[in-house]
């Protein structure tokens, strides 16, 4: 009967395996890397709201209250968010410590009676658990892999990945995080935590998933990429804030690391979303602690009270503190580049060879690292338990996988523990909470630290970049503290002194790691104060921070902005570069051939250009009686496939809409020219015309953008730069120096006040008081109808 079983289990693993598909179908590999050659992955945002036509005649429409409704419904939203978010970190923080510990409970009743037993089913626990969670990466969510934060950090910066916001991603970002974490990979949850908080606040913002017929009409207002923007910053807070339990840590993050654009208004909103995160979490690990969720207790969340540490430092540890920083600095640059290596070997060689080898190469990290912390700790020698004050609250020796210092592993006496098993044996959280420790010196002997060190490090380069889930702030701390502790051993040593706490050293360890690896100051800084609970050594977390990135920017740059370079991800970083001084617009645009389009064209026209290029904007060119050139304003892709999909605004003369004097004839509403998020939309090849539908014209008047920014083409490149990112622009007009000025806005021109009058709002500037007049005047007649940018460009 056993044989049967034996049999039937080995079919059904051939039966799984033979279903893996060798090639790829995804526009993003398992990896998150996009496809060489592939211009198709990115594509930009557009966060500047189209002021057509039919956007000004929708808002008339809407009235004031609409506002107050938007308003109001975007708090309820980032409320929702922040609820959302904290309910995906409890699932994600239990069923990992509930996996985990049901994994050393058993592990370690088996070892009581053989070591070889326990080691068989430790491994086949870990590898069971990684490959579920590659299994779902490679075959149902491929933009689930890594950390997400290189891929938000681009979305924020005005640049959409396909798939990286769907609701796949999200359902494949928790269970494969769930199967990583759990396995014992040497990688952490809170990266993924940060694009799972995205991914949250992205289907909230657009009513839901409509492919999986889960949406919601009443929450479908947020109708624009800025809108869209607003929430997913939300959300990574909200996801930063969920790791920690470090709401200001959270918002400092978003406005620190991810986002390009950031106003008051949404600071609120995004620290409303963190608190709320953390009053979930705080209320769910309260109601965790009475024993109603397993073996998560005490664990879990990341929180590592070392409020009862060293309470006060002398001037002459700030030379070993410094050093602390150097080091973190050189190993921080040199993890970034060497899992860049790794990266862009996987991306060129390895993963070129299918999804198979994907799925083995996850699997054999995973043997690697279960033999490495289980069989290490075989080869240390034993310690004895030390004398230890019954209050402290320490116990010697405990079991594998239990909360505390000392775990006895292979030890011949009741009284001993095994030093490398405490910190290798044992969960990520807990070795890091006993890394940090007080009151436990001579804990650790400097080689097994040491050995420590150099494997977990190997361990985080090659694990980093797989088919899986992976966050780098978990790791980070891990080997930080270690080479921290390492030092503070020194220090207890050299100076004598009986105030100097190893844990102390161990956590500017960990802080000065994470700022040579990922260069952040202000949020980690933070983040590391509110999970440690210790206020007293902010100043020296701010001193190892600083010294820490200037090193590692010595060297290269971030490790969520080499990634981002190397996955294809345009990123526009706060400062142009030195060479963009001396060169102008103009340069910039080079010698492009302008692709533009007539008011009114022709749908065979239109159709053609659309299938012969893969431009996304379109300028809109119009005549005058007297035969001069107007720019009429920009024409998105988009909105184009849209009018021809549906047909309604086709017409039989090549005509303006409007010759006949009124308004234009609107057909659409807002909604309709929306985007799906993080998918491609229409496509040229999706719309279907009959010969009839190609003789017929479009005017794309009331659909086009009339006022795009322009700049000159003698303005300098940097300039360009700054006003394209600062503003979150898709596309600027460079166009020749204008001919005449019409006015001229200064400071006063932009106060407005409410007046009695039903028109609403007086600019106080007589200026703008007629630009405004003379373009209402305009709009009424069809036929002298001039566009806002004609007055600016003037004659060729």
């Amino acid at each position: 009967m056993i044989s049967n079983h034996l049999q039937n289990g080995i079919d059904t693993a051939r039966m799984v395996w033979s279903r893996l598909p060798n090639a790829e179908d995804a526009e993003l590999d398992s990896v998150g890397l996009l496809k060489k050659n592939d211009s198709s992955g990115v594509e930009s945002l557009d966060y500047e709201v189209i002021e057509n036509f039919a956007y000004r005649e929708e808002q008339e429409r809407r009235g004031k209250w609409f506002v107050g409704y938007q308003v109001v419904l975007k708090w309820f939203v980032a409320l929702l968010i922040g609820i959302g978010t904290g309910m995906a970190a409890i699932f994600i923080n239990i069923s990992v410590e509930n996996f985990a510990g049901w994994k050393f409970s058993l592990t370690f009743a088996i070892i009581q009676k053989s070591y070889f037993a326990g080691f068989l089913v430790y491994v086949l626990i870990n590898l069971a658990l990684v490959f579920s969670s590659v299994y779902i990466i490679t075959q149902f969510a491929p933009a689930a892999a890594g950390s997400g934060i290189p891929e938000i950090k681009g979305y924020l910066n005005g640049v959409d990945i396909h798939g990286i916001l769907l609701l796949r991603t999200l359902i494949g970002k928790i269970f494969g995080s769930i199967g990583s974490v759990g396995g014992g990979l040497a990688l952490g949850k809170e990266g993924p935590l940060v694009h799972t908080g995205a991914c949250i606040a992205s289907l909230l913002g657009q009513g839901g998933s409509a492919k999986y017929h889960l949406s919601s009409r009443w929450l479908q207002v947020f109708n624009n990429d800025r809108d869209r923007r607003d929430l997913v910053t939300c959300g990574c807070a909200a996801g930063v804030a969920a790791a920690f339990r470090a709401p200001v840590g959270g918002v400092l993050f978003a406005l620190e690391e991810v986002t390009s654009w950031w106003r008051s208004h949404l600071m609120w909103r995004v620290f409303f979303t963190s608190a709320i995160v953390a009053v979930v979490v705080r209320t769910a690990m309260g109601w965790c602690k009475s024993g109603k969720c397993g073996h998560f207790g005490a664990g879990g969340f990341i929180i590592w009270d070392t409020s009862d540490g060293q309470e006060d430092y002398s001037f002459a540890e700030l030379l070993p503190m410094a050093v602390i920083g150097v080091i973190g600095g050189l190993l921080g640059a040199l993890f970034n580049q060497l899992t860049l290596y790794m990266t862009y070997w996987r991306r060129n060689y390895l993963h070129k060879k299918g999804t198979r080898i994907k799925i083995i190469e996850v699997c054999i990290v995973s043997v690697i690292t279960s033999a490495i912390s289980f069989g290490l700790p075989l080869l240390r020698r034993c310690s004895p338990c030390p004398e230890s004050d019954p209050n402290s609250g320490i116990v010697c020796p405990n079991p594998p996988g239990v909360y505390g210092n000392y775990v006895n592993f292979y030890c011949h006496n009741d009284k001993e523990y095994n030093d490398l098993a405490t910190i290798f044996f044992n969960t990520q959280d807990d070795a890091i909470r006993n890394l940090f420790s007080a009151k436990t010196i001579h804990e650790y002997s400097a080689k097994s630290l040491l050995t420590f060190l150099a494997m977990f490090y190997s361990l985080a380069v090659v694990t980093f970049g797989t088919a899986v889930p992976a966050g780098q702030f978990v790791p980070g701390i891990m080997i930080g503290s270690t080479y921290g502790r390492l030092v503070g051993m020194f220090v207890v040593n050299f100076y004598k002194k009986l105030n100097i706490e190893e844990g102390t050293y161990a956590l500017l360890g960990a802080a000065s790691f994470l700022g040579g690896s990922m260069r952040m100051t202000v949020s980690l800084c933070v983040i590391m104060v509110e999970i440690t609970n210790n206020l007293k050594f902010l100043p020296l977390i701010m001193l190892v921070l600083l010294i820490s990135k200037a090193v590692g920017d010595a060297f290269n740059e971030g490790l969520y902005e080499e990634q981002a370079r190397l996955k294809g991800i345009p990123l526009l970083e706060s400062r142009p570069k030195y060479e963009m001084r001396n060169k102008t617009a103009k340069e910039a645009c080079g010698n492009q051939k302008i692709v533009s389009l007539p008011r009114v064209i022709k749908v065979a026209d239109l159709v053609s250009i659309l299938s012969s290029n893969s431009h996304n904007g379109f300028p809109v060119i119009d005549h005058t009686r007297s035969g001069e050139t107007l720019v009429s304003g920009l024409m998105l892709r988009s909105h184009l496939l849209v009018l021809l999909q549906s047909k309604v605004d086709f017409q039989h003369i090549p005509l303006p809409s409007d010759s006949r004097g009124g308004s234009f004839p609107i057909r659409h509403t807002n909604n309709e020219f929306v985007k799906p998020v993080s998918t491609k939309g229409i496509s040229i090849d999706d719309i279907q015309l009959s010969p009839d539908d190609l003789e017929m014209f479009i005017d794309l008047a009331p659909f086009l953008n009339p006022s795009p920014y322009i700049v000159p083409e003698d303005m300098s490149l940097t300039k360009v730069y700054n006003i394209f990112r600062q503003l979150g622009l898709r596309h600027i007009f460079v166009v020749p120096r204008p001919s005449r000025v019409i006015g001229l806005v200064t400071r006063k021109d932009l106060f407005i006040e409410d007046n009695e009058d039903s028109t609403g709002v007086e600019l106080q500037s007589s200026t703008v008081r007629a630009l405004e007049l003379s373009r209402r005047m305009v709009a009424r007649n069809g036929d002298a109808q001039r566009p806002l940018l004609g007055g600016l460009l003037g004659r060729k």
